[in-house]
């Protein structure tokens, strides 16, 4: 009979798994070698990655320095301030547009709203009856005593028996939301009604007609209802001023169509002395921090670079792209766009070394402010249109490296292809080396089982011979 073995190796008594397993690291060490490369395609990838996202916040920092459209680059460099010496009598702002200098400032009265107030209901609350009808609430200006009604502007407030109270028409004319608001005021004579101007100035005067004991006639300040201070109401006005001496007039206390750029916001009346506004422009300090900005993004993506190309002598390491050829074009593609980039015109000031951004011994960039100050105080619109024109040529430049068809991009899409035809290979060694294992296995079995036969016969044939030797013998 052939002898059986359960397990390789059991029959002969040869180490057979462990020849096996010799065998096989040996025909695996090309799909290793493969696994080796594919793992470094993945980690150049990666590196390229880093190299992107430090490329892309150049980018970021390049495209602040553009103005945006239908703003000049000296417009967008220049800051503008503006104050008042007395701040209780107004504060002010100032934006592009504004021209330096100092103003006196008198306010001689403020935009308000008009307030007109019933007589009081003795012993009367919001819950106190009134005639039925529909009241008119027309708005519009007066001026020179004429009132002309705006007649956008009408509200026509119906009261019947649902809301014939003083707190029924209080909430009608809320709920019309037409430019008029209306509270009840409890005094100590009895409940009034309040009607005021959402809005400020002469433009927002209130006409009431139409209901019983609600009326009011602005030419004429007569009616039902009073705009007296006395009794609680207040006519509307505008805001008046004088700017050097030029008067001026606004329907609100915010007065932005006086002086360009500037904005007054009216606080309350000169007593007498006028009060000093100034307003400043200032050149220097935006430019400083966008630039400080930019060259801050420029040295991050250069060390990145140094870092990704680098090889240390002494612990024979290098950087993960040391050597690689997309990494020194970027490198030498942003050199260029340093040395390259002017600011046109026939101004002295071309380069970013005439505003003082010059190349350290590490090859990263600095920033030497006084000379940018100097040169922003000698032709600040140059200066302006050098750093504008940067902006530009670095975004365009980086778009170059990391948009859909630059360097980056397509040093990683050579990756991922390689990355593909590596896996492709290392699937049909993998199944090579399956069917190799397989018909090592079967040899081996099959060598097991013929010598475990063998030592079978072996050992029965010794048996025999063994019993003809006694037999023999006797």
């Amino acid at each position: 009979m052939m002898a059986s073995v359960s397990s390789l190796g059991s029959g002969s008594g040869l180490d057979l798994s462990g020849l096996l397993t010799q065998l096989m690291t040996a025909e695996q060490i090309p799909l290793t070698a493969l696994q080796k490369k594919e793992a470094s395609y993945q980690a150049d990838i990666s590196a390229f990655g880093t190299l992107s996202s430090a490329l892309s916040s150049l980018q970021s920092a390049a495209s602040s320095l553009i103005p945006t459209s239908g703003t000049t680059a000296a417009n967008m460099y220049q800051t503008y301030s503006a104050s008042v010496a007395d701040s209780t009598i107004a504060s002010a702002s100032a934006k592009s547009g504004a021209v330096a200098g100092s103003y006196s400032l008198e306010v001689s009265s403020l935009a308000q709203s008009q307030r007109l107030v019933t007589p009081a209901y003795s012993g009367g609350s919001a819950s106190t009856a009134i005639d039925t009808g529909t009241l008119k609430i027309e708005l519009g200006s007066l001026s020179g005593g004429t009132f002309t009604a705006d007649s956008t502007r009408t509200l026509s407030i119906t009261v019947d028996s649902s809301n014939a109270t003083l707190g029924g028409l209080r909430d009608a004319i809320n709920a019309a939301k037409g430019g008029v608001s209306a509270t009840i005021v409890n005094g100590s004579s009895g409940a009034q009604l309040v009607l005021t101007s959402t809005s400020t100035g002469t433009a927002n005067v209130m006409r009431l007609s139409g209901l019983n004991n609600f009326d009011y006639d602005p030419e004429q300040n007569t009616g039902t209802l009073t705009q007296n201070t006395a009794s609680g109401g207040q006519a509307a006005a505008d805001a008046a001023f004088t700017l050097n001496g030029i008067a001026g007039t606004s329907s609100t206390n915010t007065v932005s169509n006086m002086l360009d750029g500037v904005t007054l916001t009216l606080l309350k009346k000169t007593s007498g002395t006028a009060t000093t506004l100034t307003v400043s422009k200032e050149t220097n300090s935006a430019l400083t921090s966008a630039l400080n900005s930019f060259v801050k993004s420029y040295n991050d993506a250069f060390s990145t670079i140094s870092s990704l190309g680098a090889y240390d002598s002494k612990t024979k390491t290098a950087g993960q792209l040391q050597g690689n050829s997309a990494l020194r074009s970027v490198q030498t593609q942003l050199r260029n766009l340093v040395f390259n980039t002017t600011s046109g015109g026939t101004s002295t000031i071309q380069r970013l070394s005439d505003i003082g951004i010059s190349f350290a011994k590490d090859g990263t960039l600095s920033l030497d402010s006084t000379k940018l100050q100097k040169a922003v105080s000698k032709d600040f619109d140059s200066v302006a249109n050098l750093v504008s024109n940067v902006g530009t040529a670095f975004k365009k430049g980086v778009d170059g490296m990391v948009g859909t068809t630059g360097t980056v991009t397509a040093a990683t899409d050579s990756l991922n292809r390689m990355i593909k035809m590596t896996q492709a290979q290392e699937q049909t060694l993998s199944d090579r080396l399956t069917t190799i294992e397989a018909r090592y296995r079967a040899q081996f079995t099959s060598l097991d089982t013929l010598i475990a036969g063998m030592k079978q016969t072996s050992t029965y044939l010794t048996q025999q011979l063994a019993n003809l030797s006694s037999s023999s013998s006797k």
